[in-house]
């Protein structure tokens, strides 16, 4: 047996919301939508990885969701843009990544990451 996807499944009263989030503001497209369930996503491939911590890192509370980008400064900029509170960061950590934290409009709380060596 072989894991081919883990996909995060997050509850919300606000489906049209959290689509400006995680489509305008991260550029997700909508892969799929029945109304009850819409999942977005891009064509790249990811490695499959869950990950179970006792905290997130630098004294911060563990983050629901964490978002790899490319270019944590844009995708930072399109946060704020977004009227979107910033919650943590943009900080430089110590394991190697640049990051800062985010709520999504259902109230989770996303990790952006960029790893920096």
């Amino acid at each position: 047996m072989k894991v081919k996807r883990i996909v995060a499944n997050i509850e919300t009263a606000e489906p049209a919301a959290v689509a400006r989030f995680y489509k305008d503001v991260l550029g997700l497209e909508l892969l799929m939508d029945h109304g009850w369930i819409a999942t977005y996503g891009g064509d790249g491939t990811m490695p499959v990885q869950v990950s179970f911590a006792s905290e997130g890192g630098s004294g911060t509370p563990v983050p629901g969701l964490s978002v790899e980008v490319d270019d944590v400064a844009a995708a930072h900029a399109a946060v704020v843009k977004g009227g979107y509170p910033v919650e943590y960061g943009p900080a430089d950590e110590p394991w190697g990544v640049r990051r800062f934290f985010v709520r999504d409009p259902a109230g989770t709380l996303v990790n952006i990451v960029m790893h920096t060596r």
